[in-house]
């Protein structure tokens, strides 16, 4: 038997190449389920793995494509029968494993989630470790104790994959959102999701050397990183919480001090989604179910095929990919 996937090779001089190759079954890595990939997704990471950036492809040739949704077809494991819906997101395939941007796929039972009747194979590449993360982010500031009588949450990279599932659970959660873009021209779109306002990336792109600013956030989910965490931090109401979900705009923090902890109480939240234990992937796949829109989810998705992805890969790394990004690889 054979799969079709997307090949990222490398060759002696260090040139990075991807093509959509027709493979033998004997090529899947070791694993206890396999599973027919119906849908994939674009994330940040994918961008990376597939120009062969940050460092996170060790072995070449690879299959991109850190999250995946399908059917079991095989399995060894009694958690899994054939016919199940499932997903898998994290654990770092598509990264040192191969992935999801590929019509199957093997892997670890003890990756994958059942999906719920809810949601679609679709439908959870529409949401994607993007969503997860967002919903992780949501539940992390419940339990730092936000409430929607709290005052106003920020979201950055609004217009992104994790920053519009997220702009979309808040509003729905009943949360007054602002959306920080720096496309003027997401403004109606992030309307639709359900922000009240559009927040300029430009009023918060700049370091400020000020150790605090007026406040103004009661929480922030953050996928940018540097100089904007900085003044967000800044800006937080006392007891305030910041998701941290991202780094597009950099890991290291310059202008940042840790007065707005020791004088505002603020909460910095690391969001990981890819290691969270089985139970809390569980709560946040279920809580999508009631807590996202899947009719304000339908309008962040475009869907494409394997041969797509390398071009968008680039554009995601240039920040200019809008919403979610749907992989078909039976295109």
């Amino acid at each position: 038997m054979t799969f079709r996937a997307l090949l990222v090779e490398k060759a002696d001089d260090g040139t990075i190449t991807q093509s959509v190759h027709e493979l033998d079954d004997s090529r899947l890595p070791e694993g206890n389920v396999t599973v027919r990939v119906e849908y994939s997704t674009l994330n940040y990471k994918d961008g990376l793995c597939m120009h062969g950036q940050g460092g996170l492809v060790r072995t070449y040739p690879h299959v991109p494509g850190v999250d995946f949704s399908g059917v079991v077809e095989e399995s060894s494991d009694p958690l899994y029968v054939p016919g199940d819906c499932v997903v898998l997101t994290g654990w770092r395939v598509g990264e040192v494993r191969w992935g999801g941007y590929a019509t199957r796929a093997r892997v670890n039972a003890d990756w994958l989630v059942r999906l719920p009747e809810a949601i679609s194979t679709r439908n959870a590449m529409a949401i994607g470790t993007a969503g997860l993360t967002s919903m992780l982010a949501v539940i992390a500031l419940e339990k730092a104790g936000l409430t929607p009588d709290k005052g106003e949450v920020l979201v950055t990279g609004a217009a992104g994959g994790v920053g519009s599932v997220a702009v979309a659970i808040l509003a729905k959660l009943g949360y007054r959102v602002a959306a920080v873009t720096g496309r003027p021209e997401a403004g109606d779109y992030l309307k639709e999701l359900g922000a009240e306002t559009i927040v300029a990336r430009s009023e918060l792109a700049e370091a400020s050397s000020k150790p605090l600013e007026s406040e103004r956030w009661a929480a922030a989910v953050d996928a940018v990183g540097g100089e904007m965490l900085g003044r967000v931090l800044k800006q937080m109401k006392y007891n305030g919480s910041v998701a941290s979900i991202g780094l597009a705009g950099g890991a290291a923090v310059p202008s940042f001090t840790v007065i707005p902890f020791l004088l505002r109480g603020v909460n910095l939240l690391g969001i990981d989604s890819v290691m969270k234990p089985f139970q809390q992937r569980l709560e946040a796949w279920n809580r999508l179910v009631s807590d996202l829109p899947m009719d304000r989810l339908e309008r962040m998705i475009s869907e494409h095929g394997l041969q797509d992805m390398p071009a968008l890969g680039k554009k995601i790394l240039e920040g200019g990919v809008k919403g979610r990004v749907v992989v078909d690889p039976n295109r």
